[in-house]
């Protein structure tokens, strides 16, 4: 969890703002009452302790619901890191996926997580409408940070582009809601002139308003500038690809490493080889897996003061292995 270098001269309401302190200790009582007779067998310290260096770690929104996963940047950080963490090796494998597979990986982690918010990265990457088409896994994650971790800019922006090609006041942002930017969304792909693409020297000065007084996340200017001037006229989806695109933006948010080293993951690597070797080296394959549900249930035996958030990772990162062994044997 990236803490702001200043954090010292902050104010206690400025600190409490920006990490989020409050929401986490509410969703922390909060958790503790509603499993109170498992939590309360190895004591409330502890299970603060647990749920917290959860927090710091970002394991924290494994399963958790939608609300909670989108609630703070940390969390969409952290969701963006883990699905990508799981899931690596389709993209390893050169697998090209559709928006419904994506889908469904991303409900493995998170199972209210709605499918708008796909369908619109997925349009990020496939620029209009046509979202039964095939997308890498780079392409569509990059895509899927920029439209999850940024969701209120894209949205408020999306507001300014249609009003621009609509010929209103550039001047005027509306604050959007869930509604009405599906429809934006549905018009920017019905609208011959949206693949013509707005003037960019307007289209910056009207984002360049909106940050200034924006309470959400939202790339830097300077990312921004550099990709709006490098251009006369720019489509909405053509921007948003672009900030997927960039390597500043990347970093900024910082779940995910550069394009480059997507794929690379040594201690996955390592992890997945521990257990080919082992599925290998096995007499049976019925064995193994009598063995493997033996050894769980010992471990369960063995270790009843595990937190709920602690047996969710390890029973997460099990399917997780068994998954991207089983693609890799593929």
């Amino acid at each position: 969890m990236k803490m702001n270098t200043d954090r010292f001269n902050l104010t206690v309401d400025e600190y409490l703002s920006e990490t989020n302190v409050l929401f986490y200790l509410n969703d922390a009582v909060t958790q503790l009452l509603e499993h109170k007779e498992e939590y309360t067998q190895f004591g409330v310290v502890r299970y603060f302790a647990e749920y917290f260096t959860s927090v710091k770690n970002g394991n924290h929104v494994l399963f958790r619901e939608f609300s909670y996963i989108k609630a703070t940047p940390h969390n969409r950080e952290s969701f963006i890191h883990i699905f990508w963490k799981c899931f690596r090796q389709i993209g390893k494998n050169g697998d090209l996926l559709a928006m419904s597979e994506y889908s469904s990986l991303l409900q493995l982690l998170c199972p209210d997580f709605p499918n708008n918010m796909i369908q619109n990265a997925a349009r990020i990457v496939l620029i209009d409408d046509a979202t039964d088409c095939l997308m890498s896994f780079s392409d569509f994650i990059y895509s899927f940070q920029i439209q999850f971790y940024y969701e209120e800019f894209v949205e408020s922006v999306s507001v300014i582009y249609q009003d621009l090609l609509s010929g209103k006041n550039p001047n005027t942002v509306i604050v959007p809601t869930s509604t009405s930017v599906e429809q934006l969304s549905s018009t920017a792909n019905e609208e011959p002139d949206a693949q013509e693409g707005v003037d960019s020297s307007i289209f910056i000065e009207c984002i360049e308003g909106l940050c200034e007084r924006f309470k959400h996340k939202f790339p830097s200017t300077v990312a921004i500038k550099e990709i709006l001037e490098s251009s006369q006229r720019v489509s909405f989806y053509g921007f948003l690809m672009a900030l997927a695109k960039h390597e500043g933006v990347n970093q900024d948010i910082g779940a995910l490493p550069n394009k480059s080293d997507l794929l690379i993951d040594p201690e996955m690597d390592q992890e997945l080889d521990r257990l080919i070797a082992q599925v290998a080296i096995s007499p049976t394959s019925n064995n193994s897996s009598s063995s493997a549900v033996g050894q769980k249930e010992t471990s369960k035996k063995a270790s009843p003061r595990k937190s709920l958030h602690q047996r969710k990772r390890i029973e997460m990162e099990s399917d997780g292995s068994t998954e991207e062994t089983d693609s890799s044997e593929n």
